[in-house]
């Protein structure tokens, strides 16, 4: 099958393909060209390849849950469906005790780890959360926390007069374990200026995750695609994920957004297929050669793409969410009550031909199943 494929290609590609297969890392005009020019068959061959070459067999998995302290938000971005103002009557504000009862829902269940990110609240500072952080410490000291995207992070940290490394490492102190990738959008800024004007921007994103990494904290890295950016915007911004990658070696995973129309102002946009879907996958996976692992996140995919993109170099299937998140629901998202068991997780994996590994956060094996 291999050398059917390549038998079919032209030398350029043929070139760029063993480059691949040997290991060589790709230039941004040779992502391009793969891009463009080599069909689903041949990206598919390349990202396994490189997914094997990453992580054998094993495909992962973890059990989790999200909290969303609210979607009160300062910023209004084009593509968002999450986004309400103060005073809304669609809008929420979790109260502290509302925030630990949903962790107290996981008491006795073998959960490994709480995801926590939401809107960007004008009133809510630094210590406001580091104090929810420390009360789940003391609820949940077995679990890893996740909180917090970079857009967050930079108003809370900046309202407390901090710089990025001295307000991570207050927020450290009070129990974050690690930062989630979201706030990444796309980095080319005349696009960011188009969908998302007012907030973080790229150098920002990245600079507040090279402080995590520089403090031992972990992170994951995203890019949200399939609006109004063009090919060439997508691996200019992975490959500015993979030179802070090269420097620091802290993102654990790269995670594919896909865009949901509904309930936002770029839905005249519509949404790219799923075809689109899997050669952003394995675009991500070939690219991105010092990231360990390539994410699909399903409640944004849905069940079927996620589970199709194991096949185009994807290793991760996220988690069993349990019915927490709202993110993609409000977008339009198939998976309007995002939840799988774990025996569901890993029907899917074995049922792509790979082995079901269960992980913690920063991938270390729970369960081989």
């Amino acid at each position: 099958m291999k050398d059917l494929i390549l038998n079919n290609t032209d030398s350029e590609l043929r070139e760029i393909t063993g480059a691949v297969l040997e290991g060589r890392r790709l230039t941004p005009d040779e992502a391009l060209t793969l891009y463009n020019r080599a069909d689903l068959s041949l990206m598919a061959l390349l990202a396994t390849t490189v997914k094997r070459r990453k992580s054998g067999d094993a495909v992962f998995f973890n059990r989790n849950f999200h909290i969303e302290p609210t979607n009160i938000c300062i910023y209004n971005c084009r593509f968002c469906s999450y986004h309400k103002p103060e005073g809304d009557p669609d809008s929420w504000e979790l109260s502290e005790k509302e925030i630990l009862d949903i962790v107290r829902r996981f008491d006795g269940v073998p959960v490994t780890e709480v995801h926590i990110t939401g809107g960007v609240h004008p009133s809510r500072d630094i210590h406001y959360y580091g104090r929810i952080l420390s009360a789940i410490r003391n609820l949940r000291p077995d679990i890893s926390i996740k909180a917090f995207s970079a857009v967050e992070l930079d108003y809370m940290i900046r309202k407390a007069g901090m710089s990025y490394t001295e307000g991570l490492t207050v927020l450290r102190d009070y129990g974050l374990d690690s930062i989630p990738g979201g706030g990444a959008e796309i980095f080319d800024p005349v696009l960011r200026r188009r969908i998302c004007r007012e907030k973080a921007d790229a150098e920002t994103y990245l600079a507040i995750h090279e402080a995590a990494h520089m403090l031992g904290l972990s992170s994951n890295a995203t890019m949200l695609y399939g609006h109004a950016e063009t090919p060439a915007q997508r691996i200019d911004h992975m490959i500015r994920l993979r030179e802070l990658q090269d420097r620091t070696g802290g993102f654990n995973a790269f995670i594919p957004l896909k865009f949901r129309r509904e309930n936002n102002r770029m839905h005249e946009l519509g949404e790219v297929p799923v075809t689109e879907d899997m050669r952003n996958y394995a675009l991500s996976r070939i690219l991105l050669d010092n990231f360990s692992h390539v994410k699909a996140y399903w409640p944004a995919t849905g069940k079927n793409a996620a589970l199709m993109s194991l096949a185009f170099g994807a290793d991760d299937l996220d988690g069993t969410i349990d019915d927490t998140t709202r993110i993609y629901s409000m977008a339009g998202s198939e998976e309007s009550r995002p939840t799988l068991s774990t025996t569901e997780l890993v029907a899917m994996i074995r049922s792509a031909g790979f082995r079901p590994v269960e992980r913690d956060t920063n991938y270390r094996t729970v369960k081989e199943w």
